[in-house]
Parts: structure tokens; sequence; C-alpha cells
């Protein structure tokens, strides 16, 4: 995938059939990092940090719905992706670029968090399975989109 054209708050990228059906395939998991994995700050008031969390996680969860929404009206979207000979072409806003980017990120994130939140260099390897495999995969392929579309993001300042 690369950005081929840039036009005032227009983006497009050229990607082969093979990244758009991975990348529909990932986009699938969203949202993946749980609403409690998010924390608010530390408070004197236990009770009143409970009740924090409690609305921190309504909030998050009403959130990554609307998201979800909007992510399955965009891919609906029939100019989102025009056909081309060998592959399609991927039209997004400066918006909707920035937004994609904050979702491949729930996703990427929340791929560590399944596969146990593993860091090399600490000794905690990734430990693969046939059941988390696929968010080995999606949590790459994340890592990929993510840099594409952060260097278009960074290329319009």
């Amino acid at each position: 995938m690369k950005l081929v054209r840039r036009a005032a708050d227009t983006f497009v990228f050229d990607m082969g059939k093979r990244e758009k059906r991975l990348l529909l395939e990932v986009l699938k998991l969203y949202p993946l990092i749980p609403t409690a994995h998010h924390r608010v700050s530390k408070a004197a008031d236990a009770t009143q940090l409970r009740e924090n969390q409690k609305l921190l996680e309504e909030a998050l969860g009403e959130r990554k719905q609307q998201n979800k929404r909007l992510l399955l009206a965009m891919l609906n979207d029939g100019q989102r992706f025009k056909e081309t000979d060998s592959g399609c072409q991927l039209t997004l806003s400066s918006r909707q670029t920035e937004w994609l980017l904050q979702v491949v990120n729930d996703i990427r994130v929340g791929s560590w968090l399944v596969l146990g939140e593993p860091d090399e260099k600490t000794g905690k390897p990734i430990e693969l399975s046939k059941e988390n495999a696929r968010y080995y995969a999606a949590m790459e392929f994340c890592g990929y989109f993510q840099m594409v579309l952060l260097d278009a993001l960074e290329a319009q300042s």
C-alpha cells in the first residue's frame, strides 16, 4: 500500500487485492482493546475512583460502538474503494485518515494484549498458537498500515 495522490484534504492510496482483503479482515477485529484496560488516574477516595472508572468504561464503550458503526459505513461506501487493474485505490479525507489510524491502533494494541503483552527486551517472547496466530498477523499488518497512514499525514503538514 502506498500513497499515490494527495490533494487538499484527500488522500488516495494504492493497494493490491490481497492488501485490501487483509485490511478488511483485520478491521473486523475492531474494537479489540477491552474498555476495562483503560484506567482513570488514582484518586484518594476509592468510591470516587470506582465511579469514575465506571463512567470512563461506559463512555469508551459507547464511543467504540459508534466507531464500529462508522467503520462499517465507511467500508460499505461504494466510492471508498475503486477497483484498478492491480487492486484498488482507497480514498480518505484527512479526518478519516486520522480516525482510521486510531481504529488500526486499537486493533494493534488489542492484538498485543491478546498475545500476552510480549516484550523481547524483557525476555517475554511471543508464544504463538493456532488460537492467537491471527492476532500476531493483525498486529504486524496494523503496524505497517499505521506507518503508511502516518507518513501520509506527516507529508501533509
